[in-house]
């Protein structure tokens, strides 16, 4: 026994030095990136948080010039920028690219989205696609297909990858403070053109198994009342999207700044390559608290509450 403990011991030892010679070698990326996100922390936070819309704006400019600087570094995409809680920061399944969403608010009834997506690259180096908001001048957003340039803009909270024919597709779950009455969320497939190009939307959300077919949409949308609670998730066991069916609480259906969810439950399943409407996913109705999943998604809002670095 005297005799193994110090080959023990050396061989701990060794553990130790390998370990600490692999840190040492990723220690200065990780310390390089860190000091970018330190210095970025001040400005995510006062995007959503400084009183004046002004300030909140500056922020959002300084903020953009920091991140697409560190974006920059080789190798970035590998870098999580965690502590960056107003920004959503979603990977993609297969981390092929990931997407940045954060959102200024201006006046109660007007919200700017901002956003970009950086693809996986295999030299390190950055392919960065800015997502230009221009909901508020595009008409008819559920049938209409989109670039980063012409932006449909939402915080996003969920990816979830479907394949079809060989080809990947990126269903994207966003979240929309809208204005001050209503909220709304949105599911749109996300995909990538011949060039690498992004494109949102396209004919993939399907009503033909409807007893009343509709035409097909590029996007798929509900609206609600503030802080109705509403959700639009995806559930990993039934493999579908479960949404909440709505409907008005003071029977005004034209007014969606009325609309509730009633504990019924309607989803859309993946077949051949789009998503296909599934009228009614239960067959009983829930009662008044309860949930089709044992641990519902918090997909509302990001933490903002909290001061850099707490």
């Amino acid at each position: 026994m005297r005799r193994i403990l110090p080959y023990i011991y050396l061989f701990c030892l060794d553990l130790i030095v390998i370990s600490g010679a692999a840190q040492s070698a990723k220690s200065p990326f990780a310390a390089f990136m860190q000091a970018h996100e330190d210095s970025m922390k001040k400005y995510s936070f006062d995007i959503v948080n400084a009183r004046e819309a002004g300030d909140r704006f500056r922020a959002d400019s300084i903020f953009t010039r920091m991140l697409v600087r560190a974006l920059k570094e080789p190798y970035s995409f590998s870098y999580p920028f965690d502590s960056l809680r107003t920004i959503s920061r979603l990977y993609a399944p297969d981390s092929s690219f990931r997407i940045f969403t954060w959102q200024v608010v201006k006046d109660e009834n007007t919200f700017r989205r901002h956003g970009a997506i950086q693809i996986n690259t295999k030299d390190g180096s950055l392919k960065l696609y800015p997502l230009l908001d221009k909901t508020t001048l595009l008409e008819n957003t559920n049938h209409i297909t989109t670039t980063n340039g012409d932006w449909i803009g939402a915080i996003y909270y969920r990816i979830v990858e479907t394949s079809f024919n060989g080809r990947k597709y990126y269903t994207l779950f966003g979240y929309d403070e809208n204005n001050f009455r209503s909220t709304k969320k949105r599911i749109e497939v996300l995909r990538f053109d011949e060039q690498g190009r992004p494109v949102f939307g396209g004919p993939f959300f399907s009503f033909e198994k409807d007893e009343t077919p509709k035409p097909v949409q590029t996007r798929f949308s509900i609206e609600y009342k503030k802080d109705g609670n509403a959700s639009i998730r995806y559930d990993d066991e039934m493999k579908m999207i479960i949404y909440d069916h709505l409907i008005s609480e003071n029977n005004q259906p034209d007014k969606k700044y009325t609309f509730v969810p009633d504990g019924d439950y309607e989803g859309f399943k993946w077949e051949n390559g789009k998503w296909v409407h599934v009228d009614k996913v239960f067959t009983f109705k829930l009662q008044d608290g309860q949930a089709p999943v044992e641990k519902p998604v918090k997909e509302s809002k990001l933490d903002i509450r909290k001061e850099p670095g707490q």
